[in-house]
């Protein structure tokens, strides 16, 4: 391990995103602690079979536990619940004297998160903002990239997690910038999966087999990531279990035109894109992978 002052991490949110960062937490060493407000994830992420895990019953008992901890949380919201809120975990932390790091690997609105940063630091407790660009899959593997934000002395406490979770990362600056920078960063990707799904589809009327027309277009000018990470998924219309799903999607891009409003940016690819999460929501496929897009496009008829 990196740094002897961290032993023992939390995970606040035992999701997709939480149980990849336990699995590369663990592979670095760390004794793991897990909560999750669906007694069911805490339970599997207890019985998971490996030494150096166990769940708690709150957000209170990471904050006495752990020296750093990891918020895996679904929106804004939930992070300012969990850090602020009457059972959250500064609370906890100052009444025990003890103030563990915290990364926060959610997706956030940029401005409000700015706030959460601002607010910890009068608090005393290091946070630092590290948003994930990548699936829980590739995050698992070691293969996402970090976006990371925040004071030089957290980033420096931070670093042992950090490492962990990201080999490769890229240093933001102030808090907020990550957020803002992964949200761009899901701009281009969300619409590259469009791209992809609407192109699969269209072959598919075409008359061409989808599986074998996805080779074509890994090996041709077309190529993107996307087509290896999401290409398969969509060819062989097989979106359970999830890597992303379409609800993280949807709340993403629904920040993102937010942030494009506020700035009078029109963002016009994006509002689409929108239209199409919220069929599959609409038809029940909200906790699909994000691939499932290609649905929404399919059932586009004129």
């Amino acid at each position: 391990m990196s740094d002897s002052t961290i032993r023992t991490v939390g995970i606040a949110g035992l999701g997709l995103m939480g149980t990849a960062s336990a699995q590369r937490l663990a592979l670095a060493g760390f004794e793991l602690r897990g909560y999750d407000v669906d007694p069911s994830r805490s339970t599997q992420f207890a019985g998971a079979g490996e030494a150096g895990r166990a769940a708690v019953q709150s957000l209170a008992e990471l904050a006495v536990q752990c020296d750093a901890i990891v918020l895996a949380v679904f929106d804004t919201d939930q992070v300012e619940q969990a850090l602020f809120g009457p059972a959250g975990i500064v609370q906890a932390a100052q009444a025990a004297g003890h103030l563990p790091t915290i990364v926060c690997i959610s997706t956030c609105d940029p401005d409000r998160i700015a706030v959460v940063a601002q607010r910890c630091a009068g608090e005393g407790v290091p946070f630092v903002e590290s948003p994930i660009s990548g699936t829980s899959a590739t995050l698992a593997k070691g293969e996402a990239v970090g976006l990371v934000a925040g004071r030089d002395r957290d980033l420096t406490l931070a670093a042992p997690v950090l490492d962990a979770l990201c080999a490769r990362r890229y240093t933001m600056g102030a808090p907020g910038n990550a957020a803002r920078a992964k949200l761009a960063v899901n701009l281009v990707l969300g619409l590259n999966r469009a791209a992809l799904a609407e192109g699969l589809q269209f072959a598919g009327q075409l008359g061409l087999d989808p599986q074998d027309f996805l080779s074509v277009l890994i090996g041709s000018a077309a190529y993107s990531r996307v087509m290896e990470v999401k290409g398969p998924a969509m060819a062989q219309r097989r979106f359970d279990p999830p890597q992303s799903r379409v609800d993280q999607s949807l709340k993403d891009f629904r920040l993102i035109l937010e942030q494009g409003q506020a700035r009078a940016q029109h963002l016009p690819f994006a509002e689409v894109y929108v239209r199409m999460l919220e069929d599959c929501v609409a038809h029940g496929e909200a906790q699909f992978d994000n691939a499932a897009i290609i649905e929404a496009i399919g059932r586009s008829r004129r």
